[in-house]
């Protein structure tokens, strides 16, 4: 991190999130000899997308399999925590260990465990296992370039999640049957006469795959692993049963890392540079743009209020065309008012969301080793939200001469979420037939959110929309005519569709880089946890999205069109389509996925990342475009 260090105080801010580690979770002590637990957490493909429990395979198994009590987190990411039969001691060497069965007898796979095996060999299936909580990591060296290889010979060294289930050569699969453990630890100071204490801080496996004959073993359990040039691999079959020996070895390391950074190793990205510059980059470029959009606006509009205001020309300024022509429609309620507020309702519920979510993990309360508490709080966090969402929908609902509150409290409550739950019921039902652990929402789950859903969103959305609806509506600076105007014939460039792809293409801009790093953390099981960077990046995204929909309002109303409560909430959501079009460009060019379950999957949490996005930016840019609006006609004189 030394080279990354930045005289900036706020990027300083930003990238403190890297070491910083989480508050509350306490550090495990080991004495020499203690046990040190080796969990499994699920089998992941990025080229599948459909995470599988450990025990989905015939992995040797434990007298008694126990499963950890997992927080919601971590049963919609599809991690099923459990125990295995790995016998890891503190600070204890095993050259090679038999794993299962009896020592001189061999595992036979089946004719169906042969082929389930070899399908998810060739579907690129990794294995995760856990010590003390860290996940276990393959460490792959390669040369940077070749100039440093014949000048220093030194390696770059980065680090793979989890361990390959195997490989394949030609038509033929391989299985990796031994496990070589790295476990580095952290002597901690204590004084002369206590026992030393050690801290796990890294967790390797070098995978290799021995074939049966050139294990030997012995009564005990122990084995001798064959010279590396002499031994062959360990071939699955899968038109046949198979012999095989699971076995392991443990080899432990003193590290200087401290407890606190341990999590350093997992997250460092190959590109932090590249991120740095893009953000800075886009952050410049995006303030730059900001900057000449507002001071072209500031100026066309002072000298558009100073025309509308002078006396002595009303004639003149009457026969003019303009968005002053059009102050007695402006105000008019829009179509579908209870729709409109609902939808700007779960906007809301999601921008605050959003925003407290980022900001509480850019403190580093949300870190990955707490293992899937950054779901749980987003979840938690949109029910508790819904008190805002009823808020503003309600007021907003009333400004529009909306009378149902009742039901438009219901809307608010059920429309957003309820396209969310039925998409994610549907994707479900696709996937119970392939028995992923992860896909599958389970059902005592699926009903502990439908209860979260109406026991605490709908009350909560309900309390809000009631206050919100009491409250006086939004103060409107001009009255609504009776008659409503004709509008002009609009140029095609008022078109709905040019304009989103028009106010679509800043905030996009602005936040492109990170939407990979996120796509990456999703998709290809990354740990994603610039938080810093992210935050940024969300301001940016509302700054852009707010100016953007100020020049389109403006625009719009300059051509005496003055239906703008839907266009501009439409409009304002004009990235999410960029959004879309990145996500296809992504899976074609990034993603490695080729069966229909799969693209079925991608596409199906797309859709709704999608449809999150263009509420969320949608509601700024209303919610921006109506102040403004409102701040226009109060500057000007009505006759």
């Amino acid at each position: 991190q030394e080279r990354l260090r930045c005289s900036l105080l706020l990027l300083l801010l930003l990238h403190g999130t890297d070491s910083f580690y989480v508050p509350g979770v306490a550090p495990i002590n080991f004495h020499r000899n203690d046990p040190v637990e080796i969990k499994a957490v699920k089998l992941t493909s990025s080229r599948t997308q459909l995470p599988y429990e450990y025990y989905s395979l015939p992995f040797c198994q434990p007298t008694k399999i126990t499963y950890k009590a997992e927080n919601l987190g971590e049963v919609l990411r599809g991690d099923r925590i459990v125990n295995t039969p790995f016998q890891v001691s503190m600070n204890v060497e095993k050259k090679c260990e038999v794993l299962c069965n009896l020592p001189n007898q061999a595992v036979t796979l089946t004719m169906e465990q042969s082929k389930l095996i070899a399908e998810r060999i060739r579907e690129d299936y990794y294995v995760h296992l856990i010590a003390d909580n860290l996940p276990v990591a393959t460490r792959l060296e390669f040369y940077s370039n070749r100039e440093e290889e014949e000048k220093k010979k030194e390696k770059d060294v980065q680090f793979e999640h989890g361990y390959r289930l195997g490989f394949m050569d030609g038509n033929k699969f391989y299985l990796h049957n031994h496990l070589s453990f790295i476990l580095y630890y952290h002597r901690e100071d204590v004084e002369d006469n206590q026992e030393p204490t050690y801290r796990v801080v890294r967790f390797e496996v070098i995978p290799q795959s021995i074939k049966l004959e050139d294990l030997k073993t012995d009564e005990k359990s122990l084995c001798t692993l064959p010279e590396a040039t002499a031994s062959a691999p360990q071939e699955i079959d899968p038109s046949k049963e198979n012999q095989l020996l699971f076995t392991y070895s443990v080899h432990w390391e003193e590290s200087d890392i401290k407890w606190a950074s341990r999590w350093d190793t997992y997250l460092t990205m190959s590109d932090v540079q590249i991120h740095w510059f893009s953000i800075i980059n886009s952050v410049v470029v995006v303030f730059f743009l900001s900057g000449i959009l507002s001071m072209i606006i500031i100026r066309t509009l002072r000298k558009d209020i100073a025309n509308y205001n002078k006396e002595d020309d009303i004639e003149d300024t009457m026969e003019e065309s303009g968005w002053k022509l059009v102050h007695g429609d402006v105000f008019r309620p829009p179509q579908y008012p209870m729709i409109l507020s609902s939808l700007l309702g779960s906007g809301i519920q999601l921008f605050c969301m959003i925003l407290i979510v980022i900001f509480v993990a850019m403190l580093g309360m949300l870190s990955p080793s707490s293992r899937g508490a950054l779901m749980t709080t987003a979840c938690f966090l949109f029910m508790f939200m819904g008190v805002f969402g009823g808020f503003f929908a309600g007021r907003l609902y009333r400004t529009l001469k909306g009378h149902r509150w009742k039901k438009g409290a219901f809307c608010t409550a059920t429309l957003y979420p309820g396209v969310v739950f039925g998409l994610c019921f549907v994707l479900n039902c696709f996937i119970w037939g392939k028995h992923s652990s992860g896909a599958v929402v389970p059902f005592p789950t699926m009903g502990a959110l439908l209860c979260m859903w109406f026991g605490i969103s709908l009350p909560l959305v309900y309390l809000g929309y009631y206050f919100g609806f009491r409250k006086q509506p939004y103060d409107n600076p001009v009255r609504t005519n009776q008659i409503p105007r004709q509008i002009p014939e609009q140029r095609w460039y008022m078109n709905k569709f040019v304009g989103i792809l028009m106010a679509g293409i800043l905030p996009f801009g602005a936040m492109f880089i990170e939407l990979f790093f996120i796509f990456s953390a999703i998709w290809e099981n990354q740990f994603y946890y610039l938080f810093g960077f992210l935050f940024l990046v969300f301001i940016i995204l509302v700054v852009s999205c707010s100016q953007i929909s100020i020049v389109m309002v403006y625009f719009q109303l300059c051509a005496e069109d003055y239906r703008w409560w839907w266009r501009t909430f439409l409009v304002s959501g004009g990235s999410a389509f960029y959004v879309l079009i990145y996500a296809i460009f992504y899976f074609v060019n990034k993603l490695d996925i080729v069966e229909f379950i799969p693209s079925l999957l991608y596409f199906g949490y797309t859709a709704l990342m999608v449809l999150s996005f263009w509420l969320l930016t949608g509601t700024i840019g209303f919610y921006a475009a109506y102040m403004f609006v409102r701040k226009i006609y109060a500057a000007v004189k009505i006759d």
